[in-house]
């Protein structure tokens, strides 16, 4: 597990709790966080609040609070490489941000029953297993996302159909 990149989490999470966003980790980083197991996490996925509608509104209005964001970024010596998906690189480290509340539609993720979580009173948030089945299984899904993650989310999904069915 890739304790380096949680960390690095933690230190934006902290930057977003202090202009009143609590972050959900998503992706691998926050997989390994509640499996336990190394899943070789890439970069940090990050959703934040913003536009239910996702894709159909132009980047730069899709993710609320949008330029504090990129200010807070910035600030930690990060540089914003790609405006449509949000992501931001520093030494190697991708970092990419999403939009909370298209999970609902997405997913059927319920925003209400997003478990919070607290590290160095940094409140975030992750996803329980049947919660991250639920985006994986939506995810893959998606041809541009299974074309890019060579299927391995096809793993993970059938690690969290274990995890959620055999518990």
């Amino acid at each position: 597990m890739d304790n380096q990149k949680f960390d690095e989490f933690i230190k934006i999470a902290k930057k977003l709790n202090d202009i009143e966003i609590i972050p959900l980790l998503m992706g691998s980083v926050g997989l390994e966080i509640i499996t336990g197991e190394n899943w070789e996490a890439q970069d940090l996925d990050i959703h934040v609040p913003g536009d239910k509608r996702g894709w159909e509104v132009p980047p730069e209005i899709s993710i609320y609070k949008w330029i504090d964001i990129v200010n807070i970024m910035e600030s930690m010596q990060y540089s914003l490489i790609d405006l449509h998906e949000h992501e931001f690189s520093k030494e190697g480290l991708s970092v990419e941000f999403g939009i909370l509340d298209t999970l609902p539609n997405f997913a059927g993720v319920k925003l209400e029953d997003l478990e919070m979580h607290q590290k160095e009173n940094v409140q975030y948030y992750l996803l329980n297993p049947e919660q991250y089945l639920n985006v994986y299984e939506a995810s893959s899904k998606d041809s541009y996302r299974a074309d890019k993650n060579n299927n391995k989310d096809f793993r993970k999904i059938d690690f969290l159909k274990y995890m959620t069915y055999n518990t």
